[in-house]
């Protein structure tokens, strides 16, 4: 089946959805690795928050559920004397009315990710682009480094096993993207970032072919967009 919702030229784009939630498919490897980067799963239901309301819609349209809109305000993982306060799309997808149970499973232990740290996503491995991108925008951050004129793509978790996940589909990608190992954080999770030299084209590869599947934050493509922009003109 598809469901559609608008582009950022205002048109419908069909966004191609598979019947069963778990089957191997770009959008349920989307939903997914937003779903472990940045979800939350229970036995009454699943909770995975985006602060891009494109994305939001995509991921309720994928596997069904209300979108909530509210802020929040966060310290940054680096330096937790920071903070920024930002708009925060909550998808809620829950078993109230249903009798089959979570998306049609009796429990979360048939899902990829259970909620306790448990991620068995190679049902997904053949869409890695689309679950790396899914896990980007869960629990990743894309800057402009102007310190040293280039981009800069971590990640960063609370669960060091997911940051380890997310190395391994980045070691088998087709670009070579060299990262770093995983480093505690100030607020007591971990981090790793791709390098410098190999982040334009992780990122270029990342979201070379969105706009045909509609399975993107446009706010993330454009911060990768004007960091890429400020990394060529500070190299002139």
């Amino acid at each position: 089946m598809s469901d559609a919702r608008p582009n950022t030229d205002g048109d419908p784009l069909e966004i191609a959805v598979p019947s069963d939630p778990l089957a191997g498919h770009p959008a349920t490897a989307y939903f997914w690795g937003h779903v472990a980067g940045s979800g939350d799963v229970s036995d009454g239901g699943l909770e995975v928050v985006t602060n891009d309301e494109a994305s939001a819609q995509v991921l309720a349209a994928i596997a069904g559920g209300d979108v909530d809109h509210g802020t929040a305000t966060r310290e940054y993982a680096h330096d937790t004397t920071i903070t920024r306060t930002e708009d925060e799309y909550t998808v809620s997808i829950g078993d109230d009315e249903s009798e089959s149970g979570l998306l049609g499973r009796a429990s979360v232990l048939g899902l990829p990710v259970d909620g306790r740290g448990n991620y068995r996503l190679g049902a997904f491995a053949e869409y890695d682009r689309e679950l790396l991108r899914g896990l980007l925008e869960g629990c990743g951050t894309i800057c402009f480094k102007s310190s040293s004129g280039t981009v800069g793509i971590s990640f960063v978790h609370d669960d060091r096993e997911l940051l380890d996940l997310a190395r391994e589909l980045i070691d088998a990608c087709p670009v070579a993207a060299p990262a770093g190992d995983c480093s505690e954080t100030s607020s007591g999770g971990y981090w790793f970032g791709v390098d410098d030299d190999a982040a334009p084209d992780f990122g270029r590869w990342l979201y070379g072919d969105c706009e045909e599947t509609g399975l993107f934050a446009p706010s993330r493509r454009r911060k990768l967009e004007r960091s890429l922009e400020q990394a060529e003109a500070y190299d002139d």
